[in-house]
């Protein structure tokens, strides 16, 4: 049974850790960014170190307090909010934000989990390195979080997602105890990966205090291009030739809908339109060439050819870096802009390639059915990640929706799961997807989720309702 972070409890714990660890929460710390959720929390604990994440914990487990992990707050899926009666302790690993060591030699990077990406990104390149992970909530978004959600971005097509960029980590377990696990190795078949347990898990069987990253070398030259296609399944079509003319030189590939660039010109009209009208599908090829490559020749081979295959029938070469930005600015863009619309329901979804344009089609069809509706479909498009987001009708707002906001999302999820796809691409379950996880999930692998959580958390005081539904909340 769990208990509240109640003031006897803060009580007892502030004497055992600096004087300033304790604060009251701010209202930053318990709203969901889309304002979807808002939490409550009997305190704020600001480590300095893992040594001071372990008493926290270690006070918490024999208290039966629970314990919400807390990065940058930046999660879609309110893992990082508190729900319930119960009052929880946020422990909050922003200070907790140095790059202990660089390795160039060696590629790698150990930074701590509230190191800033942005930042991480930027000791790398002083390094004469990169580290790809890359996504619009970079300047605010920090390490743990996006290791705890296994975050995705743009780069996944080359580099991989959060996880394949992770060669150790640091951990303090629900019980205080500490798993240094700071490896910078390649290869270490020593029995189970807890770096692929803990790297996902969204704070529900640790706290990662620290991660050793792997880093890569600097493409030498880099171009990009927006290239105008008829559907998805010519934008399939286009990255199967570009992957066969290009090869790993593709950093990213992403599907681009018309419906987002009206949202644009709407929401930020200063933001310079590429195209005089918003074609329905476009796609933003991002190149990352060695430096006997040239990437505008390379670019204007693969408009050539697919223009040849009548793939595409209009495109725009980034002319210079600059450029390029200006590109990955727009698209960037695109989730503020939804903002300003507001949506009735936002969906985060990976399908097989080959059942990516079916899956566009048919949810067209079915959403026509329920109602007027708005759809801006964006993503990911060479690792099968859409951003299916669902808006009002012109003229009307999402609030006139409420009652049809789970029926929306009840069919975009069925239909995905139907054509064999995830409900959750690269923001993780949280809260709002616990209840999906159990409609759609495999029964065996939630069983063995559930006794890997009671395992190493016993009295379940980790990000409780968090990814697997509680199963009992009782307040002593």
């Amino acid at each position: 049974m769990l208990r509240p972070c109640d003031a006897a409890f803060l009580e007892r714990l502030s004497a055992s850790l600096p004087s300033d660890t304790l604060a009251a929460p701010a209202p930053r710390y318990l709203e969901e960014p889309r304002g979807r959720m808002t939490g409550q929390a009997g305190a704020v604990a600001l480590p300095r170190n893992v040594e001071e994440v372990s008493v926290i914990l270690r006070a918490c487990h024999e208290a039966h307090v629970p314990v919400i992990a807390y990065g940058g707050g930046t999660g879609l899926v309110g893992a990082q909010v508190g729900q319930g009666d119960m009052l929880p302790l946020i422990v909050s690993l922003e200070r907790m934000s140095a790059i202990r060591q660089v390795y160039p030699t060696e590629n790698v990077l150990i930074a701590e989990a509230g190191a800033i990406l942005a930042d991480v990104q930027a000791g790398a390149e002083d390094a004469g390195r990169l580290f790809p992970l890359s996504l619009a909530s970079e300047g605010s978004a920090r390490i743990g979080g996006l290791l705890a959600c296994n975050a995705g971005g743009v780069n996944v097509l080359r580099y991989g997602n959060a996880r394949d960029l992770v060669l150790g980590l640091e951990v303090v377990l629900p019980d205080g105890r500490i798993w240094h696990g700071l490896n910078r190795l390649r290869k270490d078949n020593t029995g189970y990966d807890l770096r692929h347990l803990m790297i996902g898990s969204e704070g529900t069987l640790g706290v990662i205090t620290a991660a050793s990253l792997r880093l890569f070398s600097r493409p030498v030259v880099q171009g990009a291009a927006l290239m105008v296609v008829d559907s998805p399944e010519a934008a399939l079509r286009l990255l199967a030739l570009a992957q066969a003319r290009l090869g790993e030189g593709i950093s990213a590939f992403e599907l681009i809908g018309g419906m987002g660039l009206v949202f644009l010109a709407e929401a930020m009209p200063h933001l310079r339109q590429p195209f005089a009208a918003a074609p329905d599908w476009m796609v933003l090829i991002d190149l990352g060439l060695s430096a006997d490559r040239n990437a505008t020749d390379a670019l204007e081979g693969l408009f050539a050819a697919a223009l040849d295959q009548g793939l595409v029938h209009d495109g725009v070469i980034a002319a210079s870096l600059a450029q390029r930005k200006e590109f990955w600015n727009l698209r960037e863009s695109i989730p503020e802009a939804n903002r300003h619309i507001g949506a009735i329901s936002s969906h985060d979804i990976s399908l097989p390639l080959s059942a990516i344009a079916p899956f566009i089609e048919r949810a067209g069809q079915g959403l026509a059915q329920i109602e007027a509706l708005r759809v801006n479909c964006f993503g990911h498009l060479g690792d099968g990640n859409l951003h299916y987001n669902v808006f009002p009708a012109p003229g009307r707002d999402r609030a006139s929706y409420e009652s049809l906001r789970d029926r929306i999302k009840t069919f975009v999820h069925d239909l995905v799961h139907q054509m064999g796809g995830s409900i959750s691409a690269e923001h993780g379950i949280g809260r709002m997807k616990a209840a999906d996880l159990v409609t759609y999930g495999d029964p065996v692998k939630l069983a063995a989720m559930r006794a890997i959580k009671d395992a190493l958390d016993p009295h379940g005081i980790m990000n409780p309702g968090a990814v697997l539904m509680q199963q009992e909340m009782k307040r002593e």
